[in-house]
Parts: C-alpha cells; structure tokens; sequence
C-alpha cells in the first residue's frame, strides 16, 4: 500500500488576517479526508509552523492536487512531497 507524505510549512511572517478563519476551513477539510479513508494521519509541526500529512492509496499527482484545494496553501512557505512504501 503507497502512502505519500507531504511536509507543509506555512509563511509565519505574512499571515492573514482572517487567519482563524483560514484555520476553521482548514480543519474543515481534512475532516472530509480523513472520514474519506486517504488522509492516514495529520501531525502538526511542534514549531506550530505547518503540518505533516500522510495520504494512502492516493498517487502523488492525486494528493498534489487536494493540497491545492486546502485554505492554508494559499499561505504557504514551501510544501514538500515524498512517496513511501509501508513496511510494517
């Protein structure tokens, strides 16, 4: 089973105003992903500057284009993506 992970890392010094309401959408939509079955685990970055995610049983081009859907992409600093293969 493929699994990609994804490294977000949002731009701290250029936030939004509405950010708390950018994070209320956000929370939104990784609700749905994850309740779908492809979003296998979110962890949020202990500098509070982004998160990792990792999908399943999505191809890398598949969870490129959902990162694009989230309210935080449009804040972001970088995004980083890596094809894993599951061992245990």
């Amino acid at each position: 089973m493929n699994r990609v992970q994804v490294i977000l890392t949002l731009d701290m010094e250029h936030l939004p105003s509405n950010f708390p309401e950018l994070l209320k959408q956000e929370q939104e939509v990784v609700a749905v992903w994850k309740s779908e079955g492809y979003l296998e685990h979110l962890y949020l970055r202990q500098a509070r500057n982004g998160a990792v995610l990792v999908f399943k049983d999505k191809e890398e081009e598949e969870v490129k284009a959902l990162m694009e859907t989230l309210p935080f992409y449009k804040i972001k600093k970088s995004v980083e993506y890596y094809n894993l293969i599951h061992q245990f």
